[in-house]
């Protein structure tokens, strides 16, 4: 079908007159106006939600601002409190889950680019890691609740590490996987004939040259865990008090947020937009420094 377009482009600019030329490309040129505006509209429609919604979290989250935002607990209703409990419960689920989801991450992606790139088993891993990287995140929170919680006994902060680390682990996979294939094959070349094992070839050639790519799928991955809250309800649930240990429920920003904002009380509502500008300076802190590292290499 190209083939055929551009023949009869070809042949219309060899066989026709000017003005039927002449009358072509105004045409052709009228359509491209049409879809660079309608274009433009779509661009501007998304742009002017975002901002807005960017607008209402900085006003209202910034309107109750203030030191005890940092230094009390999350408070009963109608009286003076602030998310330090809820900011570390989150800060200790998301830095585990990290830590548990990385290496496994990294360590797959590895195995598929470097080791088994096109058997049956990389194949079947991939599929499995797609599912895993589409499926809704309260799909995740509903199969820790089946098979931790439900034979626990009770909810805790370990089911919220179990959970995040598995949306975790398919981000990682599917980014150190992409970075390891656009490496040169020439670099694995230069390091096999100078006698390097393959396992030195990719600690020190192939996944130091990708260690930006990888870096940037980390960040990405921490700041989408940041701010799940349905994988959370099934398993860290709330607490409304300080507390250190996961083996039992854990304070958490989303949560947190989710049944403030839900509440009558006043107090509360304000606490969930501080809440909101928080994870939105977490979420677009850890954007806009994995694109710069991105950039940068």
């Amino acid at each position: 079908m190209g083939g055929s377009l551009v023949g009869d482009v070809f042949n219309m600019n060899s066989h026709s007159s000017p003005a039927l030329r002449q009358a072509f490309f105004l045409r052709r040129k009228r359509i491209n106006r049409v879809a660079l505006t309608l274009s433009l509209i779509a661009m501007l429609f998304g742009v002017f939600w975002l901002a807005w919604i960017l607008w209402e979290t900085v006003r209202l989250g910034l309107g109750g601002a203030s030191l005890a935002l940092f230094a009390l607990d999350t408070p009963p209703p109608n009286a003076e409190g602030g998310l330090r409990n809820a900011m570390l419960g989150s800060f200790l689920m998301v830095a585990l889950a990290t830590c548990v989801g990385t290496p496994i991450g990294i360590l797959s992606g590895i195995y598929l680019a470097e080791y088994q790139e096109r058997s049956r088993l990389a194949g079947c891993v991939r599929f499995i890691n797609d599912l895993l990287l589409s499926a809704p995140s309260i799909i995740i929170g509903l199969f820790i609740y089946a098979t931790v919680v439900v034979y626990s006994r009770q909810f805790s902060g370990w089911a919220g590490v179990a959970a995040l680390a598995l949306i975790v682990i398919p981000i990682v996979v599917r980014t150190t996987e992409n970075m390891l294939a656009l490496v040169p094959a020439s670099l694995r070349e230069a390091a096999y004939a100078l006698g390097a094992p393959k396992w030195k070839v990719i600690s020190a050639v192939t996944l130091k040259a990708a260690r930006a790519g990888v870096l940037t799928g980390i960040l990405l991955a921490v700041a989408r865990i940041s701010g799940e809250t349905a994988p959370l309800l099934f398993t860290a649930l709330n607490n409304q008090f300080w507390k250190v240990g996961l083996d039992g429920p854990v304070a958490n920003l989303p949560v947190t947020i989710l049944q403030f904002a839900m509440s009558p009380y006043e107090n509360w509502q304000q606490l969930a937009w501080c809440g909101v500008f928080l994870l939105t300076l977490a979420v677009l802190g850890l954007n806009i420094l994995a694109r710069f590292l991105s950039r940068h290499k």
